[in-house]
């Protein structure tokens, strides 16, 4: 009955204050900046001068509620802080008169990925769980710890490309924080194993909820790096926290196919001096060839894709039932 009231409790007001925040925007003019537009992104004037770095709102307020929902740990403590702190990275960027040059964002990305992945080895160990069967592995800590560096920096970068349609990392996030906790559930036989793993990621898809009514198209305001590296980082904490990392390479698979993709293709073209370019006929992200080459609306867009996700998520969950049924 306590976890009801956390998980009710903490998620209902996160949803109500996020909401409020959102609709009046207290110190807009003293914390937010607004969108310059993105160079080369597919309709991206259309954004330009909304408030952006909205993030800020949504992931205090996450954060808050967790810290008075949540069991006491000091491991998911400390994480929830992290998760600000790599909020703050991207909401110093947002309200900034001009945008951070690429390379310091991507070293505060990867001090933020060393910092998650070392405190992850040293709170919750190198084991881990396939999360489609359920098979329990451990890893050598020094492998663990390189993997988990890598899983930050490409959850990172991967939500943040993303974020370029209107309500689609919002929702590819919640749909991403759902599944895997299912999984984990399927694995463990119980939602009670990972208790703070149900509030706090119940917490997170409710203030996601609240932006997403102001972020559908079309959208009044962004979330900004501010929300998309707080995310990021959030989802492969939550991927590590629940003993299943390895479940973003499927849960993750539409952010990699949309941002990652893009990601990819930019620094491979860097690192060869553009004389190999993967993708070379395909705009990317991906969002933005469906809108520019194909000729797809935004609400298209999040359509096909969120709706994408969904089936490679629920196909996910019903192999992974049938699995552990027959075992």
């Amino acid at each position: 009955m306590d976890l009801i009231y956390r998980v009710a409790g903490g998620s209902i007001a996160a949803f109500i204050i996020t909401v409020l925040l959102l609709k009046f925007l207290p110190g807009e003019k003293a914390l937010l900046g607004h969108d310059r537009g993105r160079l080369y992104a597919q309709g991206s004037a259309v954004n330009i001068g909304k408030p952006t770095g909205v993030g800020f709102y949504f992931t205090m307020t996450f954060a808050l509620a967790s810290a008075v929902s949540c069991y006491f740990s000091p491991s998911l403590l400390f994480m929830i802080l992290a998760t600000v702190a790599s909020m703050m990275t991207g909401f110093l960027d947002d309200r900034s008169a001009k945008a951070w040059n690429e390379y310091i964002k991507g070293l505060l990305d990867f001090i933020m990925s060393l910092t998650g992945a070392f405190f992850c080895v040293m709170f919750y160990g190198s084991d881990l769980v396939i999360g489609l069967t359920g098979t329990a592995i451990h890893l050598h800590p020094a492998l663990f710890y390189v993997l988990a560096v890598i899983l930050f920096v490409v959850s990172i970068n991967a939500t943040n490309a993303t974020d370029g349609i209107d309500g689609l990392s919002g929702s590819l996030s919640i749909l991403s924080i759902a599944t895997l906790f299912v999984i984990s559930a399927i694995n463990t036989g119980s939602a009670n194993f990972h208790k703070n793993g149900l509030v706090s990621g119940l917490i997170m898809i409710s203030v996601l909820l609240a932006y997403l009514i102001f972020n559908f198209n079309p959208s009044k305001m962004l979330m900004g790096d501010a929300g998309s590296r707080a995310l990021g980082f959030f989802i492969a904490f939550y991927a590590i926290y629940l003993r299943i990392p390895f479940a973003y390479l499927i849960v993750g698979l539409p952010f990699l196919c949309d941002g990652g993709i893009s990601i990819f293709k930019i620094t491979v073209g860097r690192l060869t001096k553009k004389k190999i370019i993967p993708f070379k006929n395909i705009t990317t992200p991906l969002h933005d060839e469906l809108r520019k080459n194909r000729g797809f609306t935004v609400k298209k867009v999040w359509a096909v894709l969120v709706c994408s996700a969904l089936i490679i998520d629920l196909v996910y969950i019903g192999i992974t039932m049938i699995i552990h049924f027959v075992r």
